[in-house]
């Protein structure tokens, strides 16, 4: 019985160990678990983190265009995505957005692998399906212009003289 009361250790996947090839979650020892990158991903955008609850993950995974690194648990859902996909975007509740792919601690699982070396998915179509599935919507900040209401030149392919 105290056996069974007894918290067990959890260790950190080192290089080499299975658990990390198989892109498993690393604790970070403060109650949350670092979602790691299987190795031959190209992850030079660093990663971040969308979770939903597993009743939307399902549907959401098989409307998406494109997929990247999926996790999973029996409560939620996580998908990768690049660093900085929450600038100007307010994520729906209950979707949660986790910088650094820093999640709580509840031991998720690869569950899809993608094709091809970006473990990423498209944020824009990962946010729109969230808001659909939660009845809200999409709310990001407007493209900056110039007193005019003319796009700046730096977003505006054909310059800041041309509508």
């Amino acid at each position: 019985m105290a056996t069974l009361l007894t918290p067990r250790s959890r260790r950190v996947p080192e290089r080499g160990d299975p658990a990390r090839a198989a892109g498993a979650a690393a604790p970070t020892g403060d109650g949350s678990t670092r979602l790691i990158v299987p190795p031959g991903f190209r992850t030079a955008l660093g990663c971040d983190a969308v979770g939903v609850p597993a009743r939307y993950g399902f549907r959401i995974l098989s409307r998406l265009p494109s997929k990247g690194c999926v996790y999973a648990d029996t409560d939620w859902w996580w998908w990768l995505v690049p660093t900085g996909s929450d600038l100007d975007l307010l994520w729906p509740l209950p979707a949660c957005y986790a910088r650094g792919a820093e999640i709580p601690d509840r031991r998720p699982r690869l569950i899809h692998h993608p094709d091809g070396t970006s473990p990423y998915t498209p944020p824009i179509p990962l946010y729109l399906l969230c808001c659909q599935l939660t009845g809200t919507a999409p709310s990001w900040s407007l493209i900056p212009t110039q007193g005019n209401g003319v796009l700046s030149e730096h977003v505006h392919p054909s310059g800041p003289d041309r509508p």
